[in-house]
């Protein structure tokens, strides 16, 4: 998903690759969540066993679908904003924020339910997000290190 249209880019050529560089962030932060939900259940089955690694996978799984979800949900509001010029309804996004809260709760409650161990498995996963932006924050320090930026 690019951010930018090419008559948005600069005609710079410095401006024009740091604009492309930044615009596949959402890309490199959708990659870096799925590496990390992998590894990290990998991680929690070896050091702490089953029921915490699923409970690990179902959180992970439930933030990157909550943070695609929200991508979504945004750059739809924002197309129609810019299409039509007034600010959109909020009925519709705060029904699609509860929909996913109520989501996380059932599974949750779902998980304590069946073994309480795994509920702390689902709350690390679900700061899957976090870690994709925070790893995705590093790499664009180091790249504009690099640059002398």
């Amino acid at each position: 998903m690019d951010l930018i249209s090419a008559d948005q880019i600069p005609p710079d050529p410095e401006q024009q690759a740091s604009q492309v560089f930044f615009a596949g962030a959402l890309r490199r932060i959708h990659r870096t969540m799925l590496i990390l939900g992998v590894l990290g259940s990998g991680i929690a089955w070896l050091r702490f066993g089953g029921r915490l690694a699923l409970g690990f996978a179902a959180g992970a799984g439930i933030a990157y679908l909550n943070f695609h979800s929200l991508e979504r949900i945004v750059d739809a509001l924002a197309e129609r904003t810019v299409q039509s010029g007034n600010a959109q309804s909020g009925r519709v996004v705060v029904v699609r924020f509860l929909v996913r809260y109520f989501l996380m709760a059932g599974v949750g409650y779902a998980i304590l339910s069946a073994s309480p161990v795994s509920l702390y498995g689902l709350f690390a996963g679900l700061f899957l997000p976090v870690a994709g932006v925070f790893c995705e924050a590093a790499y664009e320090l180091y790249a504009a290190w690099l640059r002398g930026l």
